[in-house]
């Protein structure tokens, strides 16, 4: 029976192709609009690290004497003595200290400029607990931390840039004045939002830009990269000016991350009491006021708190829907005055002995085939929409495409938008009285 009323379906929407027309038009711009903003949204608040995120989170302590506790939190990052006690303790599965810093660098076997990159100063652990892929080579070993070794890993952007992508592993890099041997190269990698740099919280304006920025393209040891690069680390939050500027370790300041793995909810219990008592060891050395000013949040619970969704695209979100609905009551009113036109038509196929719920369903199987070719033209609408906003200046612009299940979910929202804008019009049809329609024939 379905391939019956699908050829009445055609039929149909043959007999009036302007009508058809209107109504495949109002669908696919509702669903175009409406999935482009969506697809911007599933990209910037999906999950950079599914299945496992909830076993990644990101310690707090609070070393400033000066801070006001009645704000309730304490600052994004840590002072150099809070994060490497923490992170030498070893209480968690992995543990990664973070650091970034610019630097020039430079290929000594080309001939190519100095380059001013971005480097990241961090832990062997780094690379597993985010599950960074690997073209060529890998990781440094833990031991290389303790032994301040001059190792590198590096992007895959910049293997290409100085190395033309050939497997550069053993291959010498000078980062500003010092020689180090690349023993790995990335995958081309691009988190959304670069979650393991996120900072600003609530309280933060403008950060929301630095969410989406590229992952460095230079990854050293935490210990070889503060001596590489020493006097040019970033002075976040200091409550006495350093005695060497940019020379940061024994600085009253904050500016290290410190992200955990921990694999269980004990192994959360446990690191949330090892974090409370470790400040309180700390207040009665007197080096920290506020012992109980610390926090443990997840990987997603400090990327909602810290709203890494732009508030813009959450707006244009809400719009985009707020037009599909529009969108689909002009398709309601549009279709009930087909079927009604076509009284005469289901009068007769009534008096045949049709069913109400036979006709019901043929004008279901009509809307849901207007849907299908609604979402077929909202799916290329779809595709020219994220087009413009690649070409936007916006720092995740580049990221915009539609992927499988965003796909999907065009046809799906494009034929239940139909079907449901058919209801009423598919009720009302499947109601008439068969005799009424047959007198005015």
């Amino acid at each position: 029976m379905f391939g019956y009323y699908l050829d009445l379906a055609v039929r149909s929407l043959k007999r009036n192709k302007v009508l058809t027309a209107l109504m495949v038009i109002a669908i696919a711009v509702g669903i175009g609009a409406s999935m482009t903003t969506l697809t911007v949204m599933h990209l910037l608040s999906g999950d950079p690290l599914p299945g496992k995120s909830g076993t990644i989170f990101y310690p707090q302590v609070d070393a400033d004497p000066t801070t006001d506790f009645s704000h309730k939190d304490p600052i994004d990052v840590m002072d150099y003595h809070s994060a490497v006690d923490l992170w030498s303790a070893h209480r968690a599965d992995r543990q990664a200290l973070l650091v970034d810093s610019q630097l020039k660098v430079r290929a000594p076997q080309t001939n190519l400029p100095p380059l001013m990159e971005m480097m990241l100063s961090t832990t062997s652990d780094f690379f597993p607990m985010f599950d960074v892929p690997f073209q060529y080579g890998g990781s440094w070993q833990p031991q290389d931390d303790e032994k301040h070794a001059r190792v590198a890993v590096i992007s895959a952007d910049l293997n290409d840039r100085l190395f033309g992508g050939a497997n550069s592993v053993g291959h010498t890099l000078q980062l500003r004045d010092t020689d180090v041997r690349i023993v790995g190269v990335l995958k081309p990698w691009r988190p959304s939002p670069q979650f393991y740099m996120v900072a600003g919280g609530r309280f933060a304006h403008g950060q929301t830009a630095d969410f989406y920025t590229k992952p460095e393209d230079v990854f050293t040891p935490f210990t070889s990269g503060l001596e590489i690069n020493d006097g040019n680390f970033w002075q976040f939050t200091c409550w006495h000016m350093p005695d060497k500027p940019g020379h940061l370790q024994d600085a009253p300041c904050e500016w290290i991350r410190l992200w955990v793995e921990l694999g269980s909810a004990a192994k959360v219990a446990d690191y949330r009491t090892f974090l409370a008592g470790y400040a309180e060891q700390q207040k009665a050395l007197g080096r920290i006021t506020h012992a109980e000013n610390t926090r443990l949040r997840s990987l997603m619970q400090w990327l909602d708190y810290n709203g890494v969704v732009p508030s813009d695209v959450r707006l244009q979100t809400w719009l985009a829907f707020a037009f599909l609905a529009i969108c689909l009551f002009n398709t309601i009113g549009l279709l009930l005055a087909k079927f009604l036109r076509r009284g005469g038509e289901i009068g007769v196929r009534r008096a045949l002995g049709a069913s109400r719920g036979a006709v019901f369903t043929q004008c279901l199987v009509e809307a849901g085939l207007i849907g299908l070719l609604g979402g077929i033209g909202g799916w290329l609408l779809t595709l020219t929409g994220l087009w413009l906003v690649r070409r936007q200046p916006a720092v995740y612009a580049d990221m915009a495409h539609l992927d499988v299940s965003m796909f999907l979910l065009t046809f799906v929202l494009a034929i239940a938008t139909s079907l449901l804008a058919g209801l009423l019009p598919a009720l009302r049809a499947c109601r008439l009285a068969p005799g009424l329609q047959l007198k005015t024939l």
